[in-house]
């Protein structure tokens, strides 16, 4: 991509904006009241917008590599509390994809570097349902399982924090686990049983919000 061409590309686009909505811009800048916030992997394939057919405005958005929503990473947290307890949302979407790059990495017998220590996150996710992983013979059937299984503990993970439970009990905040299939552009819905989830951490992780 020649880097120049971004800038011509972003004159374009601002032209159709226009075009449509001459007051596009000054209502954009007047602030944000999105509904949704979502928590992606940072893959160049799978862009939050695109896949959900919105607009700027709509959807408050952090990505990283898997995915991941682990407690000590200061910035997922800053993310999230901003988005809960300032922009007040009313769903949170965890949304992995098929084919992701991170989870076929912590799955490798490998040295990583950096990354060792955020794909043990998901190395815990393959310990915790090591059954059912390995019973499943296909290498990318494996994988995808395993990306399935990562949005779900991401989700439990959500379901941890004090921001989400007081979230979800004043005012009925609900968490989605979705999956993103780069080989056919399908978002799925996971259909996670939270309920279920919930009825077994709740004695442990429940911070009586």
């Amino acid at each position: 991509m020649n880097i120049e061409s971004v800038f011509k590309n972003n004159e374009i686009w601002i032209k159709k904006r226009l075009d449509k909505n001459p007051d596009y811009f000054e209502k954009l800048a007047k602030g944000q009241n999105p509904d949704i916030l979502y928590i992606g992997c940072s893959d160049s394939r799978v862009t939050a917008e695109d896949l959900m057919g919105v607009e700027p405005g709509d959807v408050f958005v952090h990505r990283n590599i898997a995915n991941m929503v682990i407690s000590i990473d200061l910035n997922v947290m800053s993310v999230l509390n901003y988005a809960v307890d300032n922009l007040e949302v009313d769903h949170v979407v965890v949304c992995g994809h098929y084919y992701c790059g991170g989870v076929k990495a912590a799955m490798q017998a490998a040295d990583l570097g950096i990354l060792n220590p955020w794909l043990r996150n998901i190395r815990d996710v393959y310990r915790l349902h090591k059954e059912e992983l390995n019973g499943i013979e296909d290498e990318n059937d494996r994988y995808n399982r395993l990306v399935e299984l990562n949005v779900q503990e991401q989700c439990v993970n959500l379901l941890k924090t004090a921001v989400v439970q007081k979230a979800v009990r004043k005012r009925g905040m609900k968490v989605h686990g979705w999956v993103f299939d780069v080989s056919t552009g399908k978002l799925i819905d996971l259909k996670i049983d939270f309920k279920s989830i919930l009825n077994e951490i709740t004695e442990i992780y429940d911070l009586g919000v």
